[in-house]
């Protein structure tokens, strides 16, 4: 039963911590926001939860084979949130966003919740104030950059 429970714990983190990714994109109305972000997170804690299964089960398996077609599965995902147009390209934030809701969801199956944890908060710090950074940049540059020498 204990062994359930560390599913349920494990799968409920992920779900939690992509969710919480996934608000801060859907309260910007990004491309991928709160159901994305969430299920992406979720099915890379069940991948590696599966990985870690297959290794105690079969043990001349190379299981971290599994997890890291994690990381190459989801650069699809990526490359089909980023869009280039005339104006320039979009979307390479969320493309990187739905990356490392991936990695936290390897995370939280294997069990790491600190480090899941302490990158989803650094995540929600760069989606939310280096955004006000990037755009007082981009109102400089709009303005006709620095004044003087």
């Amino acid at each position: 039963m204990t062994h359930n429970l560390d599913v349920v714990i494990r799968l409920a983190a992920a779900t939690i911590l992509g969710a919480l990714i996934g608000l801060e994109r859907e309260r910007h109305g990004k491309e991928a926001g709160f159901r994305t972000y969430t299920i992406v997170c979720l099915g890379s804690a069940l991948v590696m939860l599966v990985s870690t299964h297959i290794a105690e089960l079969y043990k001349d398996t190379d299981a971290s084979r599994i997890s890291a077609q994690v990381v190459s599965g989801i650069g699809f995902l990526g490359a089909g949130a980023i869009i280039r147009n005339p104006a320039g390209v979009k979307g390479i934030t969320t493309a990187a966003g739905i990356w490392i809701a991936a990695g936290i969801g390897l995370a939280c199956g294997l069990g790491d919740f600190f480090e899941a944890t302490v990158s989803t908060l650094l995540v929600l710090v760069i989606l939310m104030i280096f955004s006000r950074v990037d755009r007082w940049f981009e109102q400089r540059k709009a303005s006709g950059g620095s004044q003087g020498g």
